[in-house]
């Protein structure tokens, strides 16, 4: 049954991604191996904010333990398991959905988006997309980097 147990958590480390040895690994083990397969936990990749509303996640689920080790284990997630770069949204190839999920965007106005580039052209400049009756400018401007004309 042992030999049986380490074979399956080698074949989910294989399957998932490494298991760094750093500092924290073992809180995380400790605290987060008691209801996940630990190399499934870090393969979902996150910046702080994420891997901080994971945690809070869990604590709310009754995940307890000194504050130490939670720090301890945030710092191993944000160190050893940062997200992956995102491309930016190419704004006159992209997909409804897409600009929804980039720019929290409801669904409806990146519906409004795509179809007034769809019957007026392409846009050539963050102006351009100006004109889309309810854009706010100013959110697309706060994430101008995620976008590409």
């Amino acid at each position: 049954m042992l030999l049986r147990t380490s074979l399956l958590a080698a074949a989910a480390v294989a399957s998932y991604g490494q298991i760094v040895d750093a500092p924290g690994r073992a809180e995380m083990e400790k605290h987060c191996g008691r209801c996940h397969e630990v190399a499934k936990s870090v393969a979902l990749r996150q910046d702080r904010a994420g891997w901080e509303s994971t945690m809070l996640k869990m604590a709310n689920m009754g995940v307890k333990g000194p504050e130490s080790e939670m720090m301890a284990i945030l710092e191993y997630l944000v160190k050893n398991y940062p997200a992956d770069d995102v491309p930016p949204v190419k704004i006159n190839e992209c997909r409804a959905i897409e600009l929804e999920s980039a720019f929290s965007m409801p669904r409806s106005l990146a519906r409004s988006v795509v179809a007034y580039r769809e019957k007026n052209g392409p846009f050539k400049s963050i102006h351009d997309l100006a004109k889309v009756p309810g854009v706010d400018i100013k959110k697309i401007e706060a994430k101008l980097y995620r976008l590409k004309f």
